[in-house]
Order: structure tokens, then sequence, then C-alpha cells
């Protein structure tokens, strides 16, 4: 692959999907495996070059329960005096086994929401408390961080089940890095309180409105968020038996 093929800072592109169907989102490219340069790179990946997507909008039909349960939210949504396109963004369905055209979706196939941070907590609360939803579990709350998603460099992903119905969703809420703020969801769901907090210490989006907002993995006086992709590889030296570790960013490089 050439070094000039990937798309400038802060541009996107789209790329065909095997077996035709929606476009994929281009957000960037990366090289080496953990996108180190030089020296660095001891994981024997450092000629690795892949694009970064995102995965695009689904079209109807979505197959499985998908298509009744996006109808129904969009019904509470509405009812509650919110618009369903306002507060979902898109619709996505991903299936690892890639079903044939015409075909509906594997047992494997999974449906994401991506929702605007301004509507999360309202569409929590419609997803947990309707009965033809009863999305009442949620698995926590994790981060995730696009550099190259410019505006939207920041995700919050919310896993939720409904023992009820024996099903699974996902949201993706995501916010600029420059205003990395979200609306806390411990009202709706209140045992996010602990996946929040590791979302802020390792990734620094900041949940709007929660109890106790801290770390809660790395120290108090730690700088910066660990878990982010700008933030140096480095790590600390480590001591062990009169013998010095040093960090994976100096160590030398093996052929």
């Amino acid at each position: 692959m050439s070094e000039d093929r990937g798309p400038q800072e802060g541009a996107t592109t789209e790329v065909d999907r095997p077996g035709g169907g929606p476009t994929a989102e281009v957000v960037g490219e990366r090289t080496g495996m953990f996108g180190v340069h030089g020296s660095g790179d001891t994981s024997g990946y450092g000629g690795l070059t892949r694009l970064v997507t995102l995965p695009p909008a689904a079209t109807r039909p979505y197959g499985s329960w998908f298509d009744d349960a996006v109808d129904v939210l969009a019904e509470v949504l509405v009812e509650a005096g919110v618009a369903f396109d306002d507060a979902v963004e898109r619709v996505v369905v991903t299936d690892p086994r890639r079903p044939v055209e015409g075909e509906g979706p594997s047992r494997d196939a999974e449906l994401t929401l991506h929702v605007a941070r301004e509507h999360v907590v309202a569409v929590c609360r419609a997803l947990r408390d309707d009965q033809d939803l009863r999305f009442e579990l949620s698995l926590g709350v994790s981060g995730v961080h696009y550099p190259e998603d410019a505006g939207r460099e920041l995700h919050a992903v919310y896993h939720l089940t409904s023992v009820t119905h024996g099903r699974r969703l996902r949201l993706d809420v995501a916010c600029p890095d420059a205003d990395p703020h979200l609306p806390t969801t411990t009202a709706v769901y209140p045992a996010n309180d602990w996946h929040e907090r590791e979302t802020w210490d390792f990734f620094g989006i900041v949940f709007d409105g929660h109890p106790a907002l801290a770390r809660i993995e790395m120290p108090d006086d730690w700088p910066g968020h660990p878990q982010r992709k700008d933030y140096p590889l480095g790590g600390i030296p480590v001591e062990y038996k009169g013998a010095t570790v040093p960090p994976p960013d100096e160590r030398r490089r093996y052929s």
C-alpha cells in the first residue's frame, strides 16, 4: 500500500464493503500495531498499514427483532416529546457472518444505535421502561478514542441487555475532544456509576451530573488519561530483582 493512499488529517472518505451494500466511512489510516513509529515498535508489525473505518448506517429491513425495537423506541420518544431523528443519528447492524444478499441477519448480528448526546438519558429511559423493549440491565460503559474522527473523537459505548426478552443492543454516544461532556445515565442505570468513573479516568469523558466523578483506577494526581490513543506509550520503568525494564518506546527494536 502506498504511503499517500490514506485520507488527509480530519478528512473522511468511503470504502466499498465486501458483497456490496452501504459503504463504510474511512476516517484515517494507521501504520504499525499500536501507532508507534521508529524504533519503539517491538511488535513485529511495524510495516502493517490499515484503514480506520466506521460502520455505515443500515437500511431497512434491519432483520430479526431490530425493526420492531427501533419502531417502538421511535413511538416512545415521540410520546416524550423527542423526535427519533433528533435522538438517533443512525442505526447500525453488524453481522460477523456477512449474510448474502436477500438473507436476514444471523444469530450473531448486533444492533447499535448512535445517539445524540443531549438525548442519551431519554433514550435509555425509553429502552428501560417500555414493556416491549425492557432493556432493564446495563452491563457498563466503555470508552473509545478515534483521533481521526474530527468533531467526534471520543465515544462512550453502553451495553444494554433485556433480561425479559433475551435481547442485547449497544448505544454509541460521541462527543468532541474540545468539549468532552456527556450527561450521566446513573439516574436510569445506577450501576453505571463505576463504569462512568472508569471511562472518565481512562478517556477523559466528563459525565455531567455524576454523583462523584473521580478516578477509579489511576492515582488521583495522575496526569492525562492513559487509554487515549494520543497518550504517550512509554509508561514508567519497572524495576525487578535489580534490573530495570524500560518503557516500551525506549526498548530496542527486534527484527
